[in-house]
C-alpha cells in the first residue's frame, strides 16, 4: 500500500551530513517535484525509500517507455519538471524512444539513470551498459555522478539545465553511490528571466511589420511554453494579422478568435496555408520552422518564398535554420511579442489601410475551408472508395468532426502517429494553452496514451483525451493497467480501420496496392480488452453515437473512471504522410519487373 503523502514539504538547509539517497532527494523537493514515473528497480531502492516522507508520488507503470511519455505530458502541462527513473540496463534504455519525442517537444524531462556500480562497469555485469553515449544526441544536458559528494549538485544542475536548455537533461548515479555517509548542501534552484532579444533585431522587426501590407503571425511552440497568449492576441489585435499555427501547435492561439486560421502543415487548414502564402511579412513568433512543419499540402506549396521573415526563437542555433530569415530575433515568445507591440503602438501602420479587405479575405478563407471539412466523407482513390462502399463504418473525417464538436472546451487531446491521427490535425480546435500534445517530429508510435496520462497527473480537472490508431494502441494499451491501479482516469479514442494506415497509403500510391505487413487482422475487441483490465469500454460505429460516447467517457473521467472509445471506421485513408520521401518504384531483375 503506498505511504500517505504530507502536504507540507520543507528543504533542509545548510551544510549537514546525509546519505546520498538523502541529499538526491532533498534536491528533488527543492525543484519542486511531487510525482515520479517509473518502474521499480534495486538500483534506486534506497532513494525510493525515501520518497513518501518527502511528498513525492512514485506513479509505477507498465512499461518504462510509458513513464517517460507521462513525464513529458506532465511537463508539457504543469510546466514545470516531469521526471523518470527505471531500473539499470534494460529499464533505461527502454526511456530512448520517449525521450527522442521529449527532446523535439523541448520538455524539460530529467531521466534519472541509476548505472550499474562503479566498481563493477565494464566487467559485463548483469544489467550492464553504458548509458551516457544512448542519450547524448537527444538530451540538452548529462550529468554523471562520479563521486557521491556531488549528489545535490548534478542533481541540481540536471534540473536547471533541463529548464534553461528547454529539453530532456540525463542524471546518471552509479547505483552504489546512493549508500555512504556525505557532507551536502541543498543547491538553490536557478531560474533564468528571458528577455526580448537585441535592440537592433526589434528595431529592425518594428520596421519590417510597420510597413507590411498583408502581415501573417506563425504562432508556434514558443508561444505556448512562455505563457504568451495575451501578448501575441494584442499583437495580432494591433495589426489585425490573420494566425496560423505551427505544426502540431494548434493550441498557441485561440481557435474561436476571429483571426485565427488554423495550423499549417501536414493535414492542416487550408485557410492557413492561402493566407500565409499571400503575406509579404511573416512573424514566426516562438517557431523552429521545422522542415516537416512547412511542406506542401492539399496541394498547396503555400510557403511565402517572396516574404519577409522575422523568426523568434529562444535558441539562438534555430534562427535562419530551415528557413531563410530577414530578422532573427533570440528572445522569448511573450516578451518578444510584448516588445513589439510597445514598439508599433502609436505608430502608422501601414496593414491598417487595408484592414478591411484583409479581414475580409480572412473571413472568406476560414468559411471556404471550414464548408470544405464539414463535406469532406469521401477520398480520392480507387482503393478506398471500393472499400468504403462494402463497409457500414463511419467514415474517419465523419467521425472526427463529431469527435470536434462534441470536444470540451478545456480539453486536452494527444495524438499518436498514424493516417487518422495526423487527419485529426484539421479537426482539433483550443481555447486554451497546454492543450494538444504529439510526438512531433520525432514521429513515433505509442506516444499519445501514456503521454495523456501524465498531462492528467499535471492536470487532474481538465478533460483528457487520446487519440490513437489501432496499430500504436497494441503497443500502449498496457498502461490501461497504471490509470485503473494509479487512479488515472483518461479517455481513449482507439481508431480501428484494421491497418497501418499510414504505410498503407503508400502501397496505393506508390506500389500499386500491394499490401505487405499493413493489415491488422483478427485483432481483439479493444472495448472487451478495456473492460477486462478494469477500464471502460465502449465500442461506435454510427457517427450519431460519437458524441454521446465521448460526454460519457468525459463523465466517467469525472467518476474517476478511464475509458477507451473503440472507434470502427472504415478503410478510407487521407494523403499518404511521406510523399515527399518516396517515388514509384524502378526494378532491374526480371523476377521483379513482371510483379511490378
Amino acid at each position: 500500500m503506498n505511504q500517505a503523502i504530507p502536504s507540507n514539504r520543507t528543504v533542509v538547509t545548510g551544510r549537514q551530513k546525509m546519505t546520498p539517497s538523502e541529499a538526491f532527494v532533498e534536491t528533488l523537493v527543492a525543484q519542486g517535484v511531487t510525482d515520479v514515473f517509473g518502474i521499480v528497480g534495486s538500483a534506486y531502492m534506497d532513494a525510493l525509500d525515501l520518497f513518501p516522507a518527502a511528498g513525492i508520488r512514485f506513479v509505477m507503470v507498465a512499461h518504462e517507455q510509458g513513464a517517460a511519455h507521462m513525464a513529458d505530458g506532465y511537463a508539457r502541462v504543469s510546466g514545470k519538471h516531469g521526471v523518470c527513473i527505471a531500473q539499470n540496463g534494460p529499464g533505461i534504455t527502454n526511456f530512448v524512444t520517449a525521450v527522442a519525442a521529449a527532446y523535439w517537444a523541448h520538455s524539460p524531462v530529467v531521466v534519472v539513470t541509476p548505472e550499474t556500480g562503479s566498481m563493477s562497469l565494464g566487467l559485463g555485469g548483469f544489467q550492464e551498459t553504458e548509458q551516457l553515449p544512448i542519450f547524448s544526441k537527444i538530451t540538452k544536458y548529462q550529468a554523471h555522478v562520479n563521486n557521491k559528494a556531488r549528489m545535490a549538485e548534478l542533481t541540481g544542475r540536471a534540473f536547471d539545465r533541463a529548464l534553461l536548455e528547454l529539453g530532456p537533461t540525463q542524471l546518471n548515479i552509479p547505483r552504489d553511490y546512493f549508500y555512504g555517509d556525505i557532507e551536502a548542501e541543498i543547491p538553490t534552484p536557478i531560474r533564468i528571466e528571458r528577455g526580448a532579444g537585441g535592440e537592433q533585431a526589434l528595431a529592425e522587426a518594428a520596421e519590417l511589420l510597420a510597413t507590411a501590407k498583408f502581415p501573417v503571425i506563425l504562432s508556434g511552440g514558443g508561444v505556448v511554453n512562455a505563457d504568451a497568449w495575451p501578448e501575441a492576441i494584442a499583437l495580432a489585435e494591433l495589426l489585425q494579422a490573420p494566425v496560423a499555427s505551427s505544426y502540431l501547435h494548434n493550441d498557441s492561439f485561440p481557435a474561436s478568435h476571429p483571426l485565427a486560421a488554423g495550423p499549417l502543415g501536414y493535414q492542416g487548414s487550408k485557410a492557413a496555408m492561402k493566407l500565409i502564402a499571400r503575406a509579404d511579412v511573416v512573424l514566426a513568433l516562438g517557431t523552429r520552422l521545422g522542415p516537416f512543419g512547412t511542406l506542401p499540402q492539399h496541394g498547396l506549396d503555400y510557403w511565402p518564398k517572396g516574404a519577409k521573415i522575422i523568426q523568434v526563437d529562444a535558441d539562438a542555433k534555430m534562427l535562419g535554420l530551415v528557413k531563410p530569415i530577414s530578422v532573427g530575433l533570440c528572445g522569448d515568445a511573450k516578451a518578444v511579442a510584448a516588445a513589439l507591440h510597445a514598439r508599433l503602438s502609436g505608430r502608422a501602420l501601414a496593414c491598417h489601410a487595408n484592414r478591411d479587405a484583409r479581414l475580409a479575405t480572412v473571413h472568406e478563407e476560414k468559411a471556404a475551408w471550414a464548408k470544405e471539412r464539414a463535406e469532406w466523407t469521401h477520398e480520392r482513390d480507387a482503393w478506398s472508395i471500393e472499400t468504403a462502399r462494402a463497409s457500414s463504418h463511419m467514415h474517419p473525417r465523419e467521425m472526427l468532426l463529431e469527435l470536434e464538436r462534441a470536444m470540451p472546451a478545456d480539453a486536452m487531446v494527444s495524438t499518436d502517429i498514424g493516417n487518422i491521427c495526423s487527419v485529426s490535425n484539421s479537426y482539433l480546435r483550443f481555447e486554451r494553452p497546454r492543450s494538444m500534445f504529439a510526438a512531433m517530429s520525432f514521429g513515433n508510435c505509442g506516444y499519445a496514451f501514456p503521454t495523456i496520462i501524465g498531462a492528467k497527473l499535471a492536470a487532474p480537472d481538465r478533460p483528457a483525451i487520446a487519440y490513437v490508431g489501432d496499430g500504436a494502441w497494441g503497443m500502449s494499451f498496457g498502461e490501461l493497467q497504471t490509470c485503473v491501479r494509479e487512479n488515472i482516469p483518461v479517455t481513449a479514442v482507439v481508431f480501428n480501420n484494421g491497418q497501418w494506415g499510414a504505410e498503407k497509403k503508400n502501397h496505393v500510391d506508390f506500389y500499386d496496392n500491394r499490401f505487405v505487413g499493413v493489415n491488422l487482422d483478427r485483432q481483439p475487441s479493444w472495448a472487451a480488452v478495456a473492460r477486462s483490465m478494469g477500464a471502460d469500454g465502449i465500442v461506435v460505429d454510427r457517427a450519431s453515437d460519437v458524441g454521446a460516447a465521448l460526454a460519457a467517457a468525459i463523465q466517467a473521467q469525472r467518476e474517476g473512471r478511464t475509458t477507451v472509445i473503440e472507434m470502427m471506421v472504415t478503410a478510407e485513408l487521407g494523403d499518404p504522410f511521406r510523399r515527399d520521401a518516396l517515388s514509384k518504384p524502378v526494378r532491374h531483375l526480371d523476377k521483379y519487373k513482371a510483379y511490378v
